[in-house]
């Protein structure tokens, strides 16, 4: 192993065990999942449940009416990796034409004008209905519980709430009412209750009620959903105007037939072959292969250009990033993508050629045969004045370097960056899942009172100018930033992970793949080992501004580290000791069936359980 040998401190143990192991970014969604797999049910019965509650716990990072990218494997085809489809499309009247007739140059960042169609419920109930054993009552039953009965509240929910009270007390009204209960702000550790959000849920169950079968019991509660007491409500939501984080006050677009016409599906993933490993990511409608990319150049290096502890390996690193995600600005979308030359050994060597001593200011997109490479709008600038500190729930002034620990960087305007949670699940049999739900946050959209949620605001992803990859069009998918991954050795899934943090996701979870494969670490060593990422490209959410050569850095890097960086060009932003990343990841050996689970220690919130 030519890698820095890693610290022998671990805030927590890698768990170890034979039965069953799960892992998200809140306990309560851990433990929920766990006492799935505890009563016999299996992966994807106890992700469901663990992702539903999650709903529930985290709601300032994910909610019902958002979206969600998973990619699995069952116990009985362990080589073949299938993503899990959530990511809702544009409706039919979301067209930049109606958008620059509203006076707007990008899709806000808060507002139903940015609302994609909600997919992730029907995707969770898909997934239950194919590849579940559990009745969903069975699987509601935790959410239900904490939404009607209280859970204690996170702090940074109540962090998040705080930043946007203002705008919840002068125009979105309905989530004042929701999430501000008695007029104020509720204190960490209170009892939160969601009740709109219970009697929904229960609402879902009582539409398959009369079913013969558990599969027609689901497929009940999927058409509820989607043309239901839900879709009406949600339809009728966005009919009256609200203010939006472009200060303006606009009526969102989604219509019955938008939700009627959309469900959730299963794709084939996109796959690289790194070090002899399979990594499985989702298509280029989501930025996994970015993933992919990094690693096909970064393949054309010896080992100690790949160790992220070393100053050589963190700017090789920070460099392979830049140009992949270059890439994907450029080329992806939910369009004609040409993955497999982007992911060949001939593209990756030009790329890697690229790769200097120094580190580069540049957004440097490839050549791609026939295709022309999209160079967005690079705005530099950071308009808002105040965001929201995730550690303390304090305000910061700043650098617009995004978020910490995963957590989002909240405005009063509602914009967020940085939001999402996490789950992996493992069973004994094999069947394994990650899976990164988002969106529809708190925080997106005026609360939908008879709900209990909002709409989410994925659309913000897109551009409005014309001939993008990724221009907003009515039926198709904003590229997301939702981005899980599974590992495959010898044609079985061995290791399933994923982080949130908008454009970080695959940046957290870089180096966390080159410590466990190249360098030897075990999963709760790479996931407490420093890490960082870049900046140098144009940011997913709005206002779509980028750093050049900006690099975000834990400082347990190491000084002697940072300033070697900062000698070859990188501008670098110390980020504290443990703020960057909330990875959490399942293993299982095929061989001997041990399974491992571990979790990230920042925040003090994600947990590991198994046995």
């Amino acid at each position: 192993m030519t890698f820095t040998r890693p610290d022998p401190f671990t805030t927590r143990p890698t768990l170890q065990g034979t039965f069953g192991m799960s892992a998200s970014t809140h306990w309560i969604a851990t433990a929920a999942a766990q006492a799935v797999l505890e009563r016999g049910g299996n992966a994807f019965d106890a992700a469901a449940a663990g992702a539903f509650v999650l709903h529930v716990v985290e709601p300032h990072l994910n909610g019902p009416g958002g979206d969600m990218t998973g990619v699995f494997v069952t116990a009985e085809d362990p080589g073949r990796p299938v993503v899990l489809m959530g990511q809702g499309p544009a409706p039919a009247g979301a067209t930049p034409e109606h958008y620059r007739s509203e006076g707007l140059e990008l899709v806000p960042g808060s507002g139903a004008l940015a609302a994609a169609v909600p997919a992730a419920v029907d995707a969770w109930l898909l997934l239950l209905r194919d590849h579940g054993t559990w009745e969903l009552q069975a699987v509601l039953e935790f959410a239900i519980g904490y939404a009607r009965d209280g859970h204690p509240v996170l702090g940074r929910v109540g962090a998040t709430i705080a930043a946007v009270s203002g705008l919840f007390r002068e125009h979105w009204t309905t989530s004042a009412e929701l999430w501000m209960p008695a007029g104020r702000v509720p204190a960490e550790g209170e009892l939160l209750r969601n009740p709109a959000y219970a009697r929904s849920l229960e609402r879902l169950l009582e539409a398959g009620a009369t079913e013969s079968s558990r599969e027609a019991r689901i497929d009940a509660a999927r058409r509820e959903w989607r043309q239901g007491f839900v879709a009406t409500a949600m339809v009728r939501s966005v009919q009256a105007p609200h203010r939006h984080s472009s200060g303006m006050d606009h009526r969102g677009v989604l219509e019955m037939s938008d939700l009627a016409d959309f469900e959730a599906g299963y794709e084939p993933a996109a796959t690289f072959r790194f070090r002899g490993h399979t990594i499985a990511k989702t298509g280029p409608w989501g930025q996994g292969p970015a993933l992919l990319q990094a690693l096909a150049i970064l393949d054309g290096f010896a080992d100690e250009y790949l160790d992220p502890s070393t100053e050589l390996g963190a700017h090789t690193i920070l460099e392979a990033q830049k140009l992949a995600l270059a890439d994907r600005e450029a080329y992806y979308g939910d369009a004609d993508v040409q993955l497999d030359y982007l992911l060949s050994a001939e593209y990756a060597a030009t790329r890697r050629a690229l790769i200097t001593g120094r580190a580069s200011l540049e957004f440097r997109p490839g050549k791609v045969r026939g295709r022309e490479p999209f160079h967005p709008p690079l705005r530099t600038e950071y308009l808002p004045p105040a965001l929201v500190n995730d550690d303390d729930g304090s305000v910061l002034r700043g650098s617009g370097s995004g978020a910490g620990v995963g957590e989002p960087t909240v405005l009063g305007t509602g914009e967020t960056r940085g939001d999402t949670c996490h789950i992996d699940v493992v069973d004994r049999w094999g069947n394994m899942i990650s899976a990164t739900p988002s969106g529809g946050w708190l925080q997106s959209s005026p609360a939908i009172p008879e709900l209990g949620f909002c709409l989410g605001t994925r659309l913000q992803m897109t551009w409005l100018e014309p001939g993008t990859p990724s221009t907003l069009t009515p039926g198709k998918r904003p590229r997301t930033t939702l981005t899980p991954t599974l590992v495959l050795r010898n044609g079985s899934a061995v290791s399933a992970l994923g982080s949130p943090g908008g454009d970080q996701q695959d940046q957290w979870q870089l180096p966390y793949l080159l410590r466990t494969i190249v360098g030897g670490y075990s999963p709760q060593q790479a996931i407490d080992a420093p890490t960082f990422h870049t900046t140098s490209m144009p940011g997913s959410f709005w206002p779509r501004t980028w750093e050049p050569g900006g690099a975000v850095i834990e400082d347990r890097l190491g000084d002697g580290v940072i300033a070697g960086l900062e000698r070859r060009g990188h501008r670098i932003t110390r980020a504290g000791d443990w703020t960057l990343g909330r990875l959490s990841a399942v293993v299982r050996d095929p061989m001997t069936g041990v399974l491992q689970a571990a979790a990230n220690p920042r925040g003090a919130q994600g947990y590991a359980a198994g046995r």
